[in-house]
Order: C-alpha cells, then sequence, then structure tokens
C-alpha cells in the first residue's frame, strides 16, 4: 500500500479548506483562466520553437541528478553538458540503429502473416462484421447525405496523418532540441539568481529558493524514477520475448520501453502488439497468448505495485484528467505530446502542491 500523508491525516475535514485555498476575486480567476487560454495558443500557434524548449526543459531536469554529480567531481559544466547530450543522444542512435534491422523484419512478415491472423482470429468476423453494418446504418441515417468520399475528404486529417506529421515535426526540431538543452544544462540556475536579486525582502529571496529546490528535487525523483521503473519493463519484457520464442530481444524490450511512458492506452497498445506478435510465432493458441500475458502482468507489477510505493501518494494522477490529458496535447503536438503529457502534467502537479495558492488545483489533480 502506498504510504499516506501524516499530516493529511492529523487534519480535521473543517480545516481542510485553510489548507486548500481557493480564489474568491472573480478578477483573478478571468485574468487567469486569459492567461492560461493564452499561454496554450501560444504553444500551439508556435510549437516549432516551444515544443523543442519544453522538450529541453524536461530532459534537463532529467539529466538534473547525473550533473550535479559531475558538478561534485569538478568537471567544467560545459564539458559535463556536452558528456551527458552525447550519452544521452549516443543511447538513442544506438538503439535506432539495433532495433532498425528487427523491425524492417517484422514490417514484412506483416502482410504475409495477414491471412494466418484472419484465421486464427475467425471467431472475431462475425462481431466485426455486426459493427460495420451498425455504423454504416447510423452513417446513411436519414437518407440524402454526402457521397463517402465527400465525407471523407471533409473529416480533415486522419489519424496516419497526424503520427506523421507529429513525427516529422519532432524530427526538425532535433537539432533545437539539442541546443536548447545544453544551453539549460550550462546556464543552470541563472534565472533563478536574477530572480533572487530582485525580490526586495529576504524572506521572499529564501521562501523562492527553497520552493525552486523543492520542486526540482520532487520533479527529477519523479522523471528519474519513472525511467527506471520503465527501463525494467522493457529489460523484463526483453527476456520474456527470447524465452518464449518470439525473438528480437531489443527491438521488443524497446517498444515496451517507450510505451511505459504512455498511461493507459500505452499499456493497451502494447497488449496488443505483442499478442499479435504471439500469433504471427506461434501456432498453439497459449503460446501466442503468453508474451502478451507476460508483458500485462509485468505492468500490473510495476504501475499498481512499485512504482506508487517508490513515489508515494502525493504523485499519483487522477485516470480520467491523464486521458483528457493524452488526447489535448496530441491534438497540440502530435506524438510528441502523447510523450510529454504525463511528465507536463505530473510537473504540473508538483508545482501547485508546492505553491499554496494553487494547492486545491494540485488536489484536483490527485489521483
Amino acid at each position: 500500500m502506498a504510504p499516506t500523508d501524516k499530516k493529511t491525516e492529523d487534519v480535521s475535514p473543517a480545516e481542510v479548506p485553510e489548507d486548500l485555498p481557493l480564489p474568491s476575486d472573480p478578477k483573478v480567476i478571468f485574468l487567469g483562466g486569459l492567461f492560461v487560454l493564452a499561454l496554450l495558443a501560444a504553444a500551439y500557434v508556435a510549437k516549432e520553437i516551444v515544443l523543442p524548449f519544453v522538450f529541453a526543459v524536461v530532459l534537463k531536469l532529467l539529466l538534473q541528478p547525473a550533473f550535479r554529480i559531475l558538478e561534485r567531481l569538478h568537471v567544467p559544466r560545459i564539458l559535463a553538458s556536452l558528456l551527458l547530450i552525447l550519452a544521452l543522444f549516443g543511447t538513442i542512435v544506438g538503439l535506432g540503429a539495433a532495433i532498425s534491422g528487427p523491425a524492417r523484419t517484422w514490417a514484412a512478415k506483416l502482410p504475409e502473416g495477414i491471412p494466418r491472423l484472419q484465421e486464427r482470429l475467425s471467431f472475431m468476423r462475425e462481431p466485426i462484421d455486426t459493427l460495420q453494418r451498425f455504423l454504416q446504418q447510423v452513417e446513411d441515417f436519414g437518407g440524402t447525405g454526402p457521397s463517402p468520399n465527400a465525407a471523407a475528404s471533409a473529416q480533415g486529417p486522419t489519424l496516419l496523418s497526424k503520427l506523421f506529421t507529429g513525427t516529422r515535426n519532432f524530427a526538425s526540431g532535433f537539432f533545437t532540441t539539442v541546443l536548447f538543452l545544453f544551453f539549460l544544462l550550462v546556464s543552470g540556475d541563472i534565472f533563478l539568481h536574477r530572480l533572487v536579486e530582485i525580490l526586495p525582502r529576504f524572506k521572499g529571496k529564501r521562501q523562492v529558493v527553497e520552493i525552486s529546490q523543492q520542486i526540482e528535487s520532487d520533479i527529477s525523483a519523479y522523471l528519474v524514477t519513472i525511467t527506471i521503473m520503465n527501463a525494467a519493463v522493457g529489460i523484463a519484457t526483453a527476456l520474456a520475448m527470447w524465452l518464449t520464442g518470439v525473438g528480437d530481444p531489443i527491438l521488443w524490450g524497446t517498444v515496451a520501453f517507450l510505451l511505459n511512458y504512455v498511461p493507459i492506452l500505452g499499456t493497451a497498445l502494447g497488449v496488443l502488439t505483442f499478442l499479435l506478435a504471439g500469433l504471427l510465432t506461434h501456432d498453439v493458441l497459449w503460446q501466442s497468448l503468453l508474451p502478451a500475458g507476460l508483458y500485462f502482468g509485468f505492468h500490473l507489477i510495476e504501475g499498481e505495485t512499485v512504482t506508487p510505493m517508490l513515489l508515494a501518494r502525493r504523485f499519483t494522477l487522477n485516470p480520467v484528467l491523464v486521458i483528457i490529458s493524452l488526447a489535448f496535447w496530441f491534438w497540440m503536438w502530435g506524438i510528441p505530446g502523447v510523450i510529454l503529457s504525463m511528465p507536463m502534467l505530473a510537473i504540473t502537479k508538483i508545482i501547485c502542491d508546492r505553491l499554496k495558492p494553487l494547492a486545491a488545483f494540485g488536489h484536483f489533480l490527485e489521483g
């Protein structure tokens, strides 16, 4: 069971509103809403710049513990920044090169295995046909309507086009992300120093430093913990794919590692992916289901037991808001938005929990 906050347990229900103050001035609420809308509009319009910057900030927080270790070893900031960037993106390029060959092999297997999949899943053909007929009747309800081609053209960009658009935009911002990350690591706490210099009172200076350090510590701990647990799931999945005879453990371990960054939807997509891989590999039904079952078991152990126990209850998030955040940021930024949605939601909750005026909003985000 995840540990609870003793301070919360000792507080009576009548005292909760004092701990979670709500803004009462309508002007503050109205101006705050306008500011959030303007910020989101700017993030959408200027996503070619904003997206690489947000990605660089998240990576900077992820690399912060290693950067502090290099600083304590008296490594110059520029050299430490270069070493961390080379290690990070060298790992990414190495994994990409390692999985590109197996990925092409599985992509070539898929067209040949479609008839086999249809035969193995023949028991689902009738429900799928019934659903298609029902959807067609709903679409044709009312008699006259636009032709299918016109309707398809009026629907706007499809999911596949959004996927390719998001991937292309992410690739085009790769250099910008590296540039932002390098200067964020080199500059260090320069913005915090300038803010402390501007504040007139010592009490305000000390409070800003304490809040900044606590937020950085919590966010870094969250990102590092999530990454380590995702890597553990990837390693366990790779071993399972090797032992069950599916093969290409590096490919499937990387797939499990990346999908674990996307809560709920990533798990569902992972189960479907490993189910298809098992059906394409084995003829016996239970052997075909074993890879997906093992992956789902790893997710239950990690997502429902180990990670909540490590991060404690204050880091849990409302699952409904998680789904809304995934859909919203996919609409905003495509695939990179899906990858960043969970860290950004967690960062928002951690900041709100540490700032008293936003404590009520942080409580609303809690799972």
